[in-house]
């Protein structure tokens, strides 16, 4: 049985893949979050490039999902159904949908037809699942979609180190899990690359395998935290 950390670890890795695969077949859409799509669409505005629609609708439809999960993982919890589970499931279905959609109609060299926004909207809708689910079920693990934070934390801890921790202080703790979630997180953008490299779009089959194999490990009574 996985235990929750091990998820986390999961979640990190799905959460460069898909990021990199989405980036690059969906003309600089990230779809695992948000702020990067501030910067790309203001560069297709100034470009000219396609794919601007696709990033300025990207941010509410994370949004929506967002507050739809939380307020359908409540439901769940109350009714006693196991909610993490279910969410996994959710992203699971999605993903697959978001990787039919990509090798169906992909190669998309314009981001901004309909094939194109409906397969990237599918994507995020995908991620804001995870990145929900993640916040409220997994709290006491580093982020699974962005790592700045955690590699800022990282840099702080060692600043502390070389100036000087106690032994068994959270600092040293705290510097190998999140150094841990920061190189998942990288060896999935790194395969991602190479996968899509390899195969173009049908590269996304994986990310939902590797969430159904951590749907199947989760434990069937996983609930929300407050």
């Amino acid at each position: 049985m996985l235990m929750k950390f091990p998820l986390a670890l999961i979640l990190s890795f799905v959460g460069g893949y898909v990021d990199t695969v989405g980036f690059l077949a969906l003309q600089g859409l990230f779809t695992t979050h948000v702020t990067g799509n501030f910067v790309t669409f203001g560069a297709a505005l100034v470009h000219g490039a396609s794919g601007a629609w696709a990033k300025l609708l990207a941010l509410p439809v994370f949004c929506v999902t967002v507050i739809l999960t939380r307020l359908g993982s409540q439901v769940l919890e109350r009714k006693g159904h196991p909610v993490l589970r279910v969410l996994l499931s959710v992203q699971f279905f999605t993903l697959s949908v978001g990787a039919v959609l990509a090798i169906a109609f992909g190669p998309f060299a314009d981001g901004d037809r309909w094939e194109a926004l409906v397969t990237g909207m599918v994507l995020v809708v995908a991620m804001a699942v995870q990145n929900a689910a993640h916040r409220t079920h997994l709290s006491d693990a580093p982020p699974s979609t962005i790592m700045t934070g955690t590699t800022t934390q990282i840099m702080i801890d060692l600043a502390d180190l070389v100036h000087g921790l106690p032994p068994g202080h959270p600092a040293r703790a705290r510097i190998r899990t999140m150094s841990v979630a920061v190189a998942t997180f990288a060896l999935g953008c790194a395969l991602a690359a190479l996968l899509f490299y390899l195969a173009g779009a049908a590269a996304l089959l994986l990310a939902p395998a590797v969430i159904l194999a951590g749907t199947l490990g989760e434990e069937p009574a996983g609930r929300a935290k407050a």
